[in-house]
């Protein structure tokens, strides 16, 4: 058993497939496959199932895979033991992100650019997904840091994190078509959010924190949101919208396109609901010095609201 054929064990597993894990590790693809039948026949046990269309650890691949994730953490750990000595910062951090989290608020891409100028033997690796699973992915070591989405204050089990974005929720709605009609605003501005109930919504899927916040808002107040369209991209909510297909639930500031002049935004209240992106780690911290100093540089760079937002 090799420590490289472990390597790529874990690889495929997180890639859920051969041809992205060959890519990955700048391997061929049969060469790839190749080392991990290798590493089967040595065990005598098939590691993992490739019946899907994409690849599964078996029950055995499973319950290895903590075993080789902690062989290649120690082997790591003597490099960046030796490393330490000479000031050299070099590994792989994996970064999640949830899609749109990024908006205008902050510019990640050049972030990562000026890190990766200052630390060019350190490989960042960026992936979107959803909140539920890179919290999940932040506990069990399969993403170092994440950018994501909540509707809490205080962050999950296993886990710590930085708010950068805190702001309400806001409707936004076509003027003039038959969706305006009876929602009675408040004061011009700002609607109580069970004038939304039994209305056509448009949000983000499910498992995003401005989608839990929704729900929550909508349990406290009695009744379950009636989402008809969902979107990853708050731009592509705010176009639906537009053309009246629904009320756009979303986060102030995303409503910010060339259509918003044809859009009438309030802001949700009894309950106020808030849209949260935060920066989230292990709670013990990121394993690596290199995930650690990408985020503490993060922390630095990323904004920070007020500690006490209007209206929180």
């Amino acid at each position: 058993m090799e420590l490289r054929q472990l390597r790529y064990l874990v690889c495929v597993v997180e890639e859920g497939g051969f041809t992205r894990a060959a890519a990955r590790l700048h391997l061929s693809q049969p060469g790839l496959s190749a080392q991990i039948r290798q590493l089967e026949k040595e065990l005598g046990q098939p590691l993992l199932d490739r019946s899907g269309r994409s690849v599964t650890p078996t029950e055995v691949g499973r319950a290895v895979l903590p075993y080789a994730r902690a062989a290649l953490a120690a082997a790591d750990a003597v490099q960046q033991t030796v490393d330490a000595y000479t000031g050299l910062l070099r590994g792989r951090v994996t970064l999640g992100m949830v899609s749109g989290a990024a908006g205008h608020a902050f510019d990640i891409a050049a972030l990562l650019a000026d890190f990766h100028d200052d630390h060019p033997s350190v490989e960042v690796a960026l992936t979107e997904d959803s909140t539920e699973r890179m919290q999940a992915a932040l506990v069990t070591g399969e993403l170092d840091i994440a950018v994501l989405g909540t509707a809490e204050e205080v962050p999950p089990p296993g886990t710590a994190f930085q708010t950068v974005i805190d702001v309400p929720l806001v409707a936004v709605v076509a003027p003039g078509g038959p969706l305006l009609d009876g929602l009675d605003s408040l004061d011009g501005t700002s609607i109580p959010l069970a004038a939304l109930r039994d209305r056509p919504l448009i949000c983000l899927p499910r498992g995003t924190g401005v989608r839990a916040a929704l729900e929550r808002g909508c349990s406290q107040a009695g009744f379950r949101p009636r989402v008809t369209f969902e979107a990853a991209a708050p731009h592509l909510l705010v176009q639906l919208a537009a053309r009246g297909l629904g009320i756009a639930v979303l986060p102030a500031g995303e409503d910010g396109s060339p259509l918003d002049g044809h859009l009438r935004t309030l802001r949700i209240v009894r309950p106020e609901m808030r849209a949260r992106v935060a920066l989230a780690w292990q709670a013990t911290g990121p394993s690596s010095p290199a995930a650690r100093k990408l985020l503490d540089r993060l922390r630095e760079a990323l904004p920070k609201p007020s500690p006490n937002p209007p209206g929180g």
